[in-house]
């Protein structure tokens, strides 16, 4: 592994991981839990981001290869979940009950399947031949510095655009999102079939 300090790699890793983890795009979401009465813990939902990021790039192939799983089948599986939560916002209806612990509401789906999920991971074992060690973990914690900034934030966002506002927002970025888990299935679906007829 490598740990030398690269100021342009670390810029680099930190644009390629903040398009993915797309934390200002996630803000129709964090506003959407909240208002089905669900508390987010910014610390909480940063801290196990970092946790499951930190897991699945040290341990990502091995966790994978040890439940028989591939990264293709595991990001079908997030883009379904991606997709429900789309259509939660799009048509008002409960999908995810919330059956835990009174702060694990925010954990799904916030820190997993959208802050740290397949889209995520198969980045993270994609671009680690490109970046050091370190620049990815700098990285990593950078994206994370602006989801924790963007949950603490939401109560401002919601005074400064009004309940319409959000509405709206929401149910446009509902769209987005299920496009979103569209593309990641069936960019994954295909090769996922293709490996099994071989």
């Amino acid at each position: 592994m490598d740990f030398h300090f690269d100021l342009f790699q670390i810029l680099s890793a930190f644009i390629v991981l903040f398009a993915v983890v797309d934390p200002l795009g996630s803000i129709p979401i964090i506003l959407n839990l909240e208002h089905k009465g669900i508390k987010v813990n910014a610390a909480k939902v940063t801290l196990w981001s970092l946790a499951l990021m930190l897991i699945f790039f040290f341990l990502g192939d091995w966790v994978l290869h040890f439940f028989g799983v591939d990264i293709r089948s595991f990001a079908v599986a997030g883009s379904i979940i991606l997709f429900l939560m789309a259509l939660e916002m799009l048509l008002d209806i409960e999908i995810f009950k919330n059956n835990g612990p009174e702060d694990a509401g925010s954990i799904v789906p916030l820190a997993f399947p959208l802050f740290a999920g397949p889209a995520v991971f198969t980045t993270l074992l994609t671009i680690r031949t490109e970046y050091n060690t370190l620049s990815l973990l700098l990285a990593m914690l950078m994206n994370l510095g602006v989801v924790y900034l963007v949950l603490r934030s939401t109560d401002f966002i919601r005074r400064a655009l009004g309940e319409t506002s959000i509405y709206i927002i929401r149910k446009f970025f509902s769209i987005i999102l299920m496009a979103i888990a569209v593309k990641i299935f069936s960019e994954n679906i295909d090769a996922l079939f293709m490996s099994m007829k071989q």
